[in-house]
């Protein structure tokens, strides 16, 4: 449950969540040359769409974020990419809300962005890549969730650290996945990860 819905997070937390994804979309979109909004849209789709693949993990069920690999591939670009399937996702399939959709792209865009850099500079080694930025930004996401719904009332607070439980599964196949992503785009397309 990486998508928080409107009205179970605090005040502060929202005003948070809400300065922190303005401050990347526009520090993204700053940095945004038109000849890279194609990766950026191609990287926002695959977003969406990963979004729409379910899988049961005990109670709860997770799907393929891709934030690590976004945040690899675009950098703080990652922000409004992210931003656009999460928006997307909450007006179309009610995934979230509109009203805890800075917190939903902070939680989810600002660990991709940071881990997805610190992967970037391991692409030498695409195994300890995938590892840091799919696992890591999986882990990222886990905690800032936790973070958020724990901040907002101690009645959170046992939910908070279950949730985080789920998202174990989900750290394993991300970081297999963005590794084996990337050791094939070194390979066949390194211009790609420029």
């Amino acid at each position: 449950m990486a998508h928080i819905p409107d009205g179970i997070v605090s005040t502060p937390v929202l005003l948070a969540g809400a300065v922190i994804a303005a401050a990347g979309i526009g520090l993204g979109l700053r940095r945004l040359t038109p000849e890279r909004l194609p990766k950026v849209a191609v990287l926002s789709a695959l977003f969406f769409v990963a979004s729409l693949v379910h899988f049961p993990v005990g109670l709860t069920s997770v799907h393929l974020m891709l934030g690590g690999l976004a945040g690899v591939l675009l950098g703080l670009a990652a922000f409004p990419a992210i931003a656009v399937g999460l928006i997307l996702q909450a007006v179309l399939f009610g995934f979230g809300g509109l009203l805890v959709l800075g917190v939903n792209i902070a939680n989810i865009a600002l660990p991709a962005v940071v881990l997805g850099l610190a992967g970037r500079t391991m692409l030498a080694r695409p195994a300890l890549a995938g590892l840091v930025a799919g696992g890591g930004a999986v882990a990222g996401t886990a905690l800032m969730v936790a973070l958020s719904l724990a901040m907002s009332g101690r009645e959170f607070q046992v939910g908070a650290q279950a949730l985080a439980v789920t998202y174990v599964p989900l750290l394993a196949v991300e970081a297999v996945f963005t590794a084996a992503l990337l050791g094939l785009l070194v390979k066949v397309k390194p211009e790609a990860l420029r």
